[in-house]
């Protein structure tokens, strides 16, 4: 089990940690009044990483080791310059920048890969480093690509890579999820790019082009450790699933609750097993009836659980965003943070929470220490 959880706010970067007596409590607190917009634990070497979004001066990142939290700042990805003759529009004909607004997801490379990092950015770049982030270099066969100036942004101004899945066989193989742009994956290590999701549904955009796969809105792509062929998508509209590495997908309808949302974990070793964090609608971005509860299917989406003991069932109006739902390597402890500050912490699959956290900032990412 998980035994103590990173939470990332909008105020700063908190450590949760369980007591003898069973109880969660804050257990450091660093970059007070920062806002972190990511942060990621390396198991393989027990480093951490924080990224700071900075507004006016920009978005930073920092790296520590796990046992001192030796905090020092390293260089951020940065983009090469525009060429003069470069015409990059969205679909819209606005302008997209050359330059990084923010950090929105950071993962680790494989084991076969040791010192490499993963990073999405807004606006839609991914950045891969081979020295523990000390240098970053610019997945230029996805930037370039170009299919690339068709995608959207999802809640934000301008597209954002925010789901980076390493395939656990071939670290080569990486799988990447856009808003709004799709599925996309490499079998080389980022050099070539193919674009996924044969079966993926937008409600959101004419029908002639409701299964078009660069329309996709994909809150949140996960894969399952044992099973990396079997992935899972929390999308704008719905709930899918792949069994064939992402060419394919299967339409979830027969969630109880709804199957809109932005959270999705996947056990690390059940495949058929996932979780999900429902709210009403795009339009009404909150649970259902005012009950914030966890759904949860054991048989691939056939049938669902519905996991409330522990949870407010009344005037709860939490939303978990995309990284703020994580499962542990056991695939026993779950945690999920809000953007009203409540934390949860599940020890048994999600049949019962307890509150680990409460009136802290906005939360956007919740990531497990384990050991």
């Amino acid at each position: 089990m998980g035994t103590r959880v990173l939470v990332a706010t909008r105020k700063g970067l908190f450590t949760l940690a369980k007591s003898e007596g069973g109880n969660w409590d804050v257990e450091t607190i660093d970059f007070l009044a920062d806002n972190v917009s990511m942060v990621l634990y390396d198991r393989r070497d027990g480093s951490l990483y924080a990224a700071l979004d900075h507004g006016h001066f920009g978005a930073k990142l920092h790296r520590c080791t796990e046992a001192r939290r030796d905090w020092q700042e390293i260089i951020a990805p940065a983009y090469p310059p525009k060429p003069d003759d470069c015409d990059d529009m969205d679909m819209w004909g606005k302008p997209l920048p050359w330059s990084l607004i923010r950090i929105w997801a950071l993962e680790t490379g494989g084991s076969q890969e040791p010192g490499v990092l993963w990073c999405g950015t807004i606006p839609g770049g991914l950045f891969r480093s081979s020295d523990h982030g000390a240098s970053w270099e610019l997945m230029r066969g996805l930037w370039d690509h170009p299919m690339r100036p068709k995608w959207m942004g999802g809640g934000a101004d301008l597209p954002g890579l925010h789901s980076i899945a390493v395939d656990p066989r071939n670290s080569k193989i990486i799988r990447a999820g856009v808003s709004t742009g799709g599925m996309w994956q490499t079998n080389d290590g980022g050099e070539n790019w193919e674009l996924r999701g044969k079966g993926l549904r937008a409600l959101y955009v004419p029908p002639e082009l409701a299964y078009d796969p660069i329309a996709q809105d994909v809150h949140h792509l996960v894969q399952c450790r044992e099973a990396p062929d079997t992935l899972w998508i929390q999308h704008h509209n719905g709930i899918f699933k792949s069994e064939d590495g992402g060419l394919t997908w299967a339409e979830i309808t027969e969630n109880p609750v709804s199957t809109f949302g932005f959270a999705v974990a996947v056990h690390p070793a059940e495949p058929n097993t996932a979780w999900f964090i429902p709210g009403i609608s795009d339009q009404k971005r909150i649970p259902v009836d005012g009950r914030f509860v966890v759904t949860r299917t054991r048989d691939g989406g056939k049938t669902f659980d519905v996991l409330s003991r522990g949870l407010p069932q009344g005037q709860a109006w939490d939303l978990v965003y995309r990284h703020g739902f994580e499962i542990d390597t056991t695939g026993n402890c779950l945690a999920m943070g809000s953007t009203t500050g409540n934390v949860w912490i599940s020890e048994n699959q999600g049949d019962q929470w307890i509150e680990a956290a409460s009136h802290l900032p906005p939360v956007y990412c919740v990531r497990f220490i384990e050991g």
